[in-house]
C-alpha cells in the first residue's frame, strides 16, 4: 500500500471502464468521460435520484449508473459465450448450464428471446 503524506486525504475512486478502484492524492484530478453523440450521458433524472438516495456526489452516480448500463448492454451471445465458459471451467456438464443460462436469460432486466438448447449450443460452437 503506498504511504501518504501526512495530512494529505486519500479518495478512492473506481475506474468506470475497467471496475478497478484507483487511490488519487491531494491535488491529483479525475477524468471523467464526456458525453458525445455517438455515447450519450446518463439520465440526469436517475443520477440526481442515485446521488440523493446513496449520498454519492453527482459524478460518483453518473459512473455507477454508466456502470450497470454497460453490463446489461452486454449482447446475448456474448452472455451465454462467457457464462458457458465461466460455469464449464467449474465441472458444470452442457446440459445443466444450458438449462441454468435459459433460466438466466429469462430473469435479466432486459429480456432477451427464448432461446432453446439448440440455439444456445450453437452460440457457444458455431
Amino acid at each position: 500500500m503506498p504511504m501518504w503524506p501526512a495530512g494529505t486525504d486519500r479518495i478512492q475512486h473506481f475506474c468506470p471502464y475497467s471496475g478497478r478502484n484507483l487511490r488519487f492524492g491531494a491535488g491529483m484530478r479525475t477524468i471523467v468521460p464526456v458525453p458525445t453523440a455517438s455515447r450519450p450521458g446518463p439520465d440526469p433524472d436517475l443520477v440526481d435520484h442515485i446521488a440523493t438516495s446513496t449520498g454519492l456526489s453527482p459524478a460518483e452516480a453518473a459512473r455507477v449508473v454508466e456502470d450497470v448500463v454497460a453490463f446489461h448492454a452486454e449482447p446475448v451471445e456474448d452472455y451465454v459465450r462467457r457464462r458457458h465458459a465461466h460455469l464449464k471451467t467449474y465441472g458444470a456438464k452442457n446440459p445443466e448450464i444450458f438449462a441454468r443460462i435459459a433460466e438466466e436469460l429469462a430473469a435479466r432486466v432486459v429480456a432477451a428471446p427464448r432461446l432453446t438448447e439448440r440455439q444456445l449450443r450453437r452460440l457457444v460452437y458455431g
